[in-house]
């Protein structure tokens, strides 16, 4: 758990709310956190998702493991500590996405159930749904995909503390959605989400 080390602060409130927000969005903000090896299609299938999404009318984005590590994460390496930090960062992103109606698309390999679980419960604090989506890839399949060519360099020992290889994956045991990408084409993936989503009502209209 992180400290807060500033002193003399708090949360200044607004006068629009969050039901506001959604009521004007026509959607709840929530999070989507998609989890799994690197080359299970994770970012695949976000990328479908929020074009599916954007068909119907609402508004998701995305925030990609390597697109966040160009940007506010670019300090942080592959280690242990860093992974945290990193999650950690990220999900109160996706909290604030979540908070003005957005629905987040996370997309990171994540892969200690600790660290999900804390972003699960940063949500949960402030009464915001997350949902864990597991991009369920064997790992011999996603080496055979290897589209960035890192389980080669990983194999090679040209890069260390990859997943899945030298660290470990935690997958997660009670996913709110279970994809499994070796099985399953995208647009069945995608579907599988959508009516998750329907079926909780957190679209709208649809």
């Amino acid at each position: 758990m992180t400290q807060q080390k500033a002193t003399n602060v708090q949360w200044h409130h607004g006068e629009v709310t969050r039901d506001d927000r959604f009521q004007l969005m026509g959607q709840r903000g929530t999070t989507l956190w998609f989890t799994g090896l690197s080359g299970s299609g994770k970012s695949t299938v976000a990328v479908a998702l929020e074009s599916r999404l954007y068909e119907f009318g609402k508004l998701a984005y995305r925030l990609d493991g390597d697109n966040v590590r160009l940007g506010i994460n670019k300090n942080l390496g592959f280690s242990a500590a860093d992974r945290t930090e990193n999650i950690r960062r990220i999900g109160e992103i996706a909290k604030l996405f979540a908070d003005a109606g957005i629905i987040s698309l996370s997309s990171f390999i994540s892969p200690y159930r600790a660290d999900r679980d804390a972003v699960r419960q940063l949500h949960k604090a402030a009464g915001l749904d997350f949902i864990e989506v597991f991009v369920d890839c064997p790992l011999q399949e996603a080496e055979k995909r290897d589209p960035k060519g890192l389980y080669k360099k990983a194999r090679a020992g040209e890069i260390k503390n990859f997943t899945g290889i030298d660290d470990p994956y935690e997958a997660p045991e009670n996913p709110e959605i279970h994809l499994q990408t070796d099985q399953t084409t995208l647009t069945e993936e995608v579907d599988t989400i959508i009516n998750y989503l329907k079926s909780h009502q957190f679209l709208a209209g649809i």
